[in-house]
């Protein structure tokens, strides 16, 4: 396996129903990619634009205020303490670190990287780039012996699935029991809605009350791109196992993955205010509340979806169906078997379209398009 094995770029398959969407008299109501639309906010780009004197080549284990950031902002949101400098890393995005991480560990034919069964392509993508197995499975009962890598995402792309502090417990007792790196990507963490995760925080994989006492071969991987609408900046970072980071920055430098350094002040910005962040969640919610009922009203049922960026939709028949029929509303989503074999009958709208274009959607999902 390897690069030369990858399938084609699947979002190919999805032009046709875009095309039939585009159609509708009132336009497109673009639901299926979670890129923010949202502006950057201001304090952000005023970091940025004063740091533009950056004559210097940056490097890859990033400026000392951005790791104290990083350290710091754990501390704060994610109830994860004691983090030193040595335990972060920036990177440049978090897809290149999904897709690399195998490979940057040194893994190849023979190892089995293990992923969710309905989760980011990528995952999958790292582990045929490095030539190593791919394995989907959710329950750590039966992940398998030769896993060296496993991955978990909570809250989940695209179902919203979110771990609890004992359900990552146990994930974490068993990737040691194989002696696999466990990561855990978790750049939805700050997006809870449902049940529990209305008012509890989602739990990190580097919480105390998940490791006990001992960060050994744990990453939590994290994104700004969603909570600070950073995604044109690729401003990303892992935190975790101190050994496990040094040696991937020990692979990194030889690659020249380093950040620029005017995003790293941007960063360093974007951390330490908790106001954007906020902010950024009710524009989110107010989608989600249109959406979600519309959905509902329109026949769709709305799986998982407790947390992240996410609706998870279906109708009990095949995704490409439910595809056509909201092709025929002008409404374009993500088909569900992109994200694995278990997925064939749901689809994906993201949160991410202006809440003008969610409201026409809406209207359309209720029979008010005419």
């Amino acid at each position: 396996m390897g690069v030369k094995d990858l399938a084609d770029y699947p979002w190919d398959a999805v032009v046709p129903f875009r095309e039939r969407a585009a159609q509708h008299p009132r336009g497109l109501v673009d639901l299926s990619i979670g890129s923010p639309v949202d502006p950057t906010p201001d304090v952000i780009r005023m970091a940025l634009a004063e740091a533009t004197d950056a004559h210097a080549y940056p490097q890859n284990i990033g400026t000392p205020a951005l790791r104290e950031a990083i350290v710091e902002w754990y501390a704060r949101r994610r109830g994860v303490p004691g983090l030193t400098a040595d335990n972060v890393l920036p990177t440049v995005g978090s897809k290149e670190l999904v897709a690399l991480l195998p490979t940057l560990l040194g893994l190849g034919a023979g190892d089995i990287v293990v992923f969710p069964r309905v989760a980011y392509p990528t995952y999958e993508v790292g582990a045929r780039v490095a030539g190593a197995t791919p394995v989907a499975e959710d329950d750590p009962a039966a992940w398998p012996e030769g896993a060296k890598l496993i991955w978990i995402n909570s809250p989940g792309n695209p179902d919203g699935r979110t771990w609890t502090v004992d359900e990552l417990a146990t994930a974490v007792r068993r990737a040691r029991e194989l002696g696999a790196v466990l990561a855990s990507d978790e750049c939805y963490a700050e997006l809870g809605w449902d049940g529990r995760w209305a008012t509890e925080p989602v739990p990190s994989v580097l919480d105390p009350r998940v490791t006990g006492g001992s960060r050994s071969n744990l990453l939590s991987v994290y994104s700004l791109s969603k909570q600070s609408n950073l995604a044109g900046y690729r401003a990303a970072f892992v935190a975790g196992c101190s050994r496990v980071i040094t040696d991937l920055l020990a692979a990194r430098k030889h690659l020249g993955l380093m950040m620029p350094a005017p995003v790293q002040q941007a960063m360093v910005t974007a951390l330490g205010d908790d106001e954007h962040v906020a902010a950024q969640k009710e524009l989110y919610r107010a989608r989600r509340d249109l959406l979600r009922p519309a959905l509902e009203a329109a026949g769709f049922r709305i799986d998982g979806s407790e947390a992240g960026l996410y609706l998870w939709a279906t109708e009990d028949r095949d995704a490409w169906e439910s595809m056509a029929r909201l092709a025929d509303l002008g409404i374009l989503a993500g088909p569900g078997p992109f994200y694995g074999a278990d997925a064939g009958t749901h689809v994906r709208l993201a949160l991410t379209a202006p809440l003008e274009r969610v409201a026409e959607g809406a209207r359309r999902l209720h029979g008010e398009d005419l």
